[in-house]
């Protein structure tokens, strides 16, 4: 099997280096001290399985694990952590592989022959039970066979495409396999929806104005390149308090 070792700390990643080398039968590929490495290491080396810390600074070890479920083939991951006993029954009841740190060689031999790749329901569940709330800093999109990052601060609004959802930000336009509801179920702080096929970024709201035929229109700022954004009557009482209180 290829491995691919993450985590921020030097020591940590020396030490899980150590073991695999004890326990043999396996191929490390690549280190990374970051989930921004690790995306590109999985491209490039195609790890069989990743060893993922998850308190990480940037982009943690589980919105690592989102975005390389966005792969059409993700590697397994096994989950590195110093959890108490009480995070760890987030991790068994969703079936997903860990070491509890300090790493012992016995149950890294019992974790790397369990890997299991990772369902979306899974992971979320583990975010919002293990005590890791923190939201992506970043939605993810395949473009060309990679997958490419997009942070969640450039973004301006997001809008039902057909079967995908358009993520419209500073530096373009994007597909992404998110659903409209899930987006707006984790960014409900920063975003608003306006309509049923649309979330806006509060941040982005330049002003509300009146059309022509008395509808309530969303004029961002920056992009050019979106369609009118009509706000739906029964969404504009909540926009405009969206908008007062932020």
């Amino acid at each position: 099997m290829k491995i691919l070792v993450v985590d921020d700390e030097g020591p940590a990643r020396a030490r899980l280096l150590r073991l695999l080398d004890d326990v043999g039968q396996h191929t490390v590929v690549g280190e990374a001290e970051n989930g921004r490495e690790a995306l590109k290491s999985v491209e490039k080396n195609q790890p069989d399985i990743v060893l993922l810390d998850i308190r990480m600074p940037g982009m943690d070890g589980i919105e690592t694990a989102q975005h390389l479920n966005q792969l059409d083939a993700p590697p397994a991951i096994v989950f590195t952590t110093a959890y108490d006993e009480y995070a760890i029954d987030a991790f068994e009841a969703n079936a997903i592989g860990y070491v509890l740190k300090p790493i012992r060689r016995e149950r890294l031999e019992q974790a790397l022959q369990q890997a299991a790749r990772l369902s979306a329901g899974s992971i979320l569940q583990l975010r919002n039970t293990s005590g890791t709330t923190e939201q992506r800093k970043h939605v993810c999109a395949r473009a060309h066979g990679e997958l490419k990052l997009i942070p969640v601060a450039d973004i301006f609004c997001f809008v039902a495409d057909q079967k995908y959802v358009s993520v419209i930000h500073e530096s373009g336009q994007d597909l992404i396999d998110d659903s409209l509801k899930s987006l707006e179920d984790e960014f409900s702080e920063q975003f608003v929806r306006i309509h049923r096929g649309a979330l806006v970024s509060l941040q982005a709201v330049d002003a509300l104005k009146k059309t022509e035929d008395g509808r309530t229109q969303v004029m961002l700022r920056g992009p050019d390149n979106v369609d009118d954004l009509i706000v739906s009557r029964r969404h504009v009482a909540n926009v405009k308090r969206r908008l007062k209180k932020g």
